[in-house]
């Protein structure tokens, strides 16, 4: 995802001399480089002044650029927390703040940049959109929406490096505020979003394996998030999976089952999550996912029973 934002980003910037970005003392990824080596006028980094980098881009912002903000999600959003709120959100400027690794994707580097508050966070911010691509295509058709929108701030949530295109043959476009269908199905509906979406298509396979039909929607706007689409899955399958990266308060999981009691919907939910907890486990992003309880196999003997 990232490298994929870094070339639809380098591809727009030619024809839209307002793009412009700001980074954190982060290595530019993919064309970023290209990018900056093109348009210098148009790409600074701050260093790791993260603060800074965000009030650079309300400023820039209300001179008429389009700016993006880009660095590690925790440094994107957390410690800058403050200025992205009153700076950006309290303006309403339309300015994109990308988080590169939400969730508990640098593994190895501990807490301090795991992300798995981020969704929670940015959705309880007035003004500010959430979108959580699930794979490069997803990155960028949100890149080219981020990048001409006028509605207002955006964080932008991306993963780190090597997911697989698990859109490519989906019924359904993407559509900024849409829930999108990635695979029909008709016993088990399976929401989820960011990259978290390999592990949703593998336990969708070892569900199928046991003979049940399965869906796959990618909830990839979390913010404004698309109700009255998931009212109607809740309507439509008796049985509802949500699987996410992300803190459970706050997040797709607490949205769907409030959902699921306004409108009446009798449909069995289950929902997985990360832990409200931080986990003391050093290894891979497999590794850390499994310790939160959201191995391919857990999951998937918990939604048989």
């Amino acid at each position: 995802m990232r490298n994929r934002f870094a070339d639809t980003f380098y591809e727009l910037g030619k024809v839209d001399p307002r793009l412009a970005i700001v980074v954190a003392d982060i290595s530019p990824a993919g064309s970023i480089a290209k990018f900056r080596s093109e348009f210098p006028d148009r790409f600074v980094n701050t260093g790791v002044a993260e603060q800074i980098m965000i009030g650079m881009v309300a400023g820039m912002a209300q001179r008429g650029l389009r700016p993006f903000a880009y660095t590690i999600a925790t440094f994107a959003l957390y410690r800058p927390f403050e200025f992205v709120r009153d700076d950006l959100c309290y303006q309403n400027l339309p300015v994109t703040v990308v988080g590169i690794g939400g969730g508990v994707t640098y593994s190895t580097l501990g807490a301090t940049h795991h992300a798995q508050e981020d969704v929670s966070i940015a959705r309880a911010v007035p003004n500010l959109s959430v979108i959580a691509p699930c794979d490069p295509s997803e990155a960028e058709a949100a890149t080219h929406w981020c990048a001409a929108q006028e509605r207002g701030p955006v964080y932008l949530r991306l993963g780190k490096a090597g997911e697989p295109d698990l859109s490519k043959e989906a019924p359904d476009p993407w559509t900024f505020g849409k829930l999108r269908r990635l695979r029909t199905g008709a016993d088990v509906c399976i929401v989820a979003y960011g990259g978290i979406m390999k592990r949703a298509f593998e336990v969708a396979e070892r569900l199928e394996a046991a003979g049940k039909s399965v869906a796959l929607i990618s909830a990839h706007t979390l913010k404004p998030f698309d109700a009255a689409g998931m009212a109607e899955l809740l309507r439509e399958f008796p049985s509802v999976v949500v699987i996410e990266e992300c803190a459970p308060t706050g997040g797709l999981s607490q949205q769907v089952k409030e959902i699921a009691w306004d409108s009446g919907a009798r449909a069995k939910i289950h929902s997985f999550t990360l832990k409200d907890e931080f986990i003391h486990c050093y290894g891979s992003h497999d590794d850390l996912l499994d310790a939160h309880g959201l191995s391919v196999a857990e999951m998937t003997r918990r939604i048989l029973g």
